[in-house]
């Protein structure tokens, strides 16, 4: 029993290379179950996990300062899917080479990583399903 849990938890762990991605999207879930829309959102503004609002404008109004590099997430989930926002964050690059966006759930092919963060994902799959919840939320 003990097997076929760590088994479950390594599967859940793989990173997106192990998705698979359809098009521009990666339509199953990193972990097998969806994410927690309030807790995205916490990721989003904060400015420690997440960092999106150092590039991102978004719907979070006590947050000052936000980017204006990149689109804003507002109106996201109208925008796409809850599988191509799956794979911008996991990897933007697949969609865009020149993207500034980091990799959150990549591990493979980076450049400059800092020791402590090498072989390390910036979001869990956890997070990522967490992030994509909230997204798919903003409407207009």
């Amino acid at each position: 029993m003990r097997g076929v849990v760590a088994l479950l938890l390594a599967l859940c762990a793989m990173p997106a290379s192990a998705q698979e991605i359809v098009g521009d999207a990666i339509p199953k879930s990193l972990t097998g179950q969806p994410g927690d829309p309030a807790r995205g959102r916490a990721i989003v503004a904060n400015r420690s996990v997440g960092l999106c609002l150092l590039c991102h404008s978004g719907p979070i109004a006590e947050e000052r300062f936000q980017g204006d590099l990149s689109p804003t997430l507002a109106g996201a989930g109208s925008r796409w899917s809850e599988g191509q926002l799956r794979l911008r964050i996991v990897d933007g690059s697949r969609l865009n080479p020149d993207t500034i966006m980091p990799p959150y759930f990549r591990t493979t092919g980076l450049q400059r990583v800092a020791r402590n963060f090498d072989g390390k994902t910036i979001l869990t799959a956890a997070q990522v399903e967490d992030v994509v919840a909230y997204l798919v939320t903003l409407k207009d």
